[in-house]
């Protein structure tokens, strides 16, 4: 029987890209300990990634990336995140807004144009701020405090941005920003200068790597047409599985873990290793069950998503909303059977579950948040009749 993390692997070349990403995991993990511990961005985990050619898999072939599918992007993040939640969320929104402003079309083609040559051809990435301290998760629709002002040739943008992951390591990056002239919110490419500064705010219990300080910018400008209109075609948001299969790819570990933990510890008190106590049985049964139905709906999701045409895309957001809500819950419940079957020795910095799970807490708090999924789900339930 091959491994559980390979089950949704369905061509050779896709079990070749695997093994690749399996192999940049292993590295990252080795590293993962002391990036939690200090709080510090993995710069080293980029480059490798960058070498890898990790940074273009979403990238059109036309610009010589290798334009995967969100079921394929789905399979590498998941096992990425295997090696190092904290990486696969980061590189994540990169690969994942490609992969979005790829079948949006939401940018001018000349600037998306430029944006996957960089990719190409020096590992640029690219993320959104959106999110500021006064108005909570841009989901849920708060005004942006942060300010768009006309000047010649552009615009200056003044405010500070939280959660903005990826902020070390950019060279540029799309802020959303209130424009007061027009009294209207409006997106913009914005290149790191002496009027960006990145303050070092991240300091969290889970996912501590991931670089999301404040950005804050003071009179930042932004060219013409660096404006993004946010015209182009609604793609029911697909790419942001990125982030369920981070989650499930953090439990998949912790389940690995305990597995091998509870075939080989031996209490002295007992005959045999704590694998054959019928509770711990009924335990790694219970993992199974929540680790293969979130993983069952995630990947249905994606292939439904790649197989839909354009105009039905935006009819999957219940569907895809529901493969986060499932991902994420579930994968808090696996890493903690998982502690419970170790015991004690599960809150030791020298086994890599205490990590694991605070950093799978954070799921809750990526969007979609969850009483938004019920909502959406509700709201299609009715309107059934």
């Amino acid at each position: 029987m091959g491994r559980l993390i390979d089950q949704y692997i369905r061509s050779e070349e896709e079990r070749e890209r695997a093994e690749k990403v399996e192999a940049l995991a292993g590295r990252f993990a080795d590293r993962a300990g002391a990036h939690d511990l200090e709080g510090s961005f993995p710069f080293e985990n980029f480059e490798d990634l960058r070498n890898a050619g990790y940074l273009k898999i979403t990238v059109p072939k036309a610009f010589g990336g290798d334009e995967l599918s969100l079921y394929e992007m789905v399979l590498l993040q998941e096992r990425l995140a295997y090696g190092d939640g904290s990486t696969a969320l980061a590189v994540g929104w990169h690969v994942g807004q490609v992969l979005h402003l790829r079948t949006s079309r939401k940018w001018p083609d000349s600037l998306f144009a430029q944006l996957c040559r960089d990719v190409v051809s020096d590992g640029a990435m690219i993320n959104t701020f959106a999110t500021e301290a006064a108005t909570g998760s841009p989901t849920r629709g708060g005004r942006p405090e942060t300010t768009a002002v006309r000047t010649d040739g552009g615009w200056l943008i003044t405010g500070r941005k939280t959660f903005s992951t990826l902020s070390p390591i950019l060279d540029r990056f799309v802020v959303s920003a209130y424009i007061p002239e027009e009294d209207r919110t409006a997106e913009f490419l914005v290149f790191a200068s002496d009027r960006v500064t990145v303050a070092e705010t991240w300091d969290t219990i889970g996912m501590r790597a991931t670089g999301s300080h404040d950005v804050v910018l003071d009179g930042a400008f932004a060219a013409e047409d660096a404006r993004i209109t946010g015209k182009g075609t609604d793609d029911g948001g697909g790419w942001l599985l990125h982030i369920p299969a981070c989650y499930i790819g953090i439990a998949l570990a912790a389940r690995d873990f305990v597995l091998k933990y509870a075939q080989t510890y031996r209490p002295n008190y007992l005959t045999g290793p704590i694998a054959e106590l019928p509770w711990v049985e009924q335990s790694i049964g219970q993992i199974e069950v929540e680790l293969r139905t979130a993983r069952s709906l995630l990947y249905a999701a994606a292939d439904r998503w790649d197989r839909e045409p354009m105009e039905r895309r935006p009819h999957l957001k219940p569907e895809l909303g529901l493969a986060k809500y499932v991902a994420t819950n579930n994968a808090i419940k696996v890493v903690d059977m998982a502690m419970r079957i170790a015991g004690g020795a599960s809150l030791s910095r020298t086994f890599p579950l205490e990590r694991y799970y605070r950093d799978v807490r954070a799921g809750l708090h990526n969007p979609p948040m969850d009483n938004m999924v019920l909502q959406a789900l509700a709201a299609d339930a009715l309107s059934e009749n």
